[in-house]
């Protein structure tokens, strides 16, 4: 069996720093792979480990594609093997772009069995890559996905909505992405991350997978929400009457 699964690098919200204009300053920033994409990245593992397969990792990005700490970051977790393709033009890319540019990557790497995705990147989160790439290659697609479970070439997967869980028997082969309950990633072992540059990863150019990344939709501006000043209001009084109080506040601040 074939797993790949799909990550993103991202900034560090920590580290993002906020200029007078409210606009966001990412020159300091400290990348990191997406906490969403890091339950995909512990659900394939622990699925070729428990039933046998390779596990490949794949990501579509800019300068960051090939960057040499984000590579053991995600080989350390577990992947055999790494494939990126690099594009400046991925950096900004929509979802449908970055979608493109996954789907010929796969396509190129070829003989794959199913695409884990993690629900969300951990940046913009708009939840819409996977569905896309699940489309673009015509496989079964879920998200929402809260468990999986290999039944020969098939696999039993379970659905978190908000009443209730859905169960199916998916066909392979197919795109599912992960909710943040599935699992809580391992920490890598210092053996894991020494490990990790000994490890193959291969990066493309968009040419090399033969896919032009052409946007459909353009960012005007990325600002931070205004800031205002605490209200510093203390309420005394008896518990029922700073209640009330305190309602009549919170009614009129939305």
């Amino acid at each position: 069996m074939k797993v790949v699964v799909c990550y993103k690098c991202v900034p560090n919200s920590e580290s993002i720093e906020v200029s007078k204009n409210r606009t966001l300053d990412m020159s300091n920033a400290q990348w990191e792979i997406g906490e969403y994409d890091l339950r995909a990245v512990e659900e394939g593992f622990l699925i070729t480990k428990n039933h046998g397969g390779e596990l490949i990792a794949l990501t579509v990005a800019g300068e960051i594609a090939d960057n040499s700490k984000m590579r053991k970051a995600i080989l350390s977790r577990g992947p055999q093997e790494m494939f990126a393709v690099k594009d400046m033009a991925l950096e900004n890319a929509d979802a449908i772009a970055t979608a493109s540019a996954l789907k010929a990557a796969i396509e190129k790497i070829g003989g794959v069995d199913f695409v884990l995705c993690g629900e969300g990147s951990g940046d913009i989160y708009a939840q819409r890559v996977g569905v896309i790439l699940g489309g673009m290659l015509g496989w079964n697609t879920l998200n929402a996905v809260c468990e999986i479970n290999v039944d020969g070439n098939a696999l039993k997967v379970k659905r978190m909505l908000e009443d209730g869980i859905e169960e199916y028997e998916v066909s392979l082969p197919a795109v599912l992405m992960v909710s943040s309950s599935i699992n809580k990633p391992h920490i890598p072992t210092m053996r894991a991350i020494m490990g990790a540059g000994k490890k193959p990863s291969t990066i493309w150019c968009s040419e090399d997978v033969g896919v032009s990344i052409d946007s459909t939709t353009e960012t005007i501006s990325v600002l931070a929400p205004e800031t205002t000043e605490r209200k510093q209001l203390v309420l005394e009084g008896n518990s029922d009457q700073v209640l009330d109080e305190f309602v009549s506040h919170i009614k009129k601040a939305l």
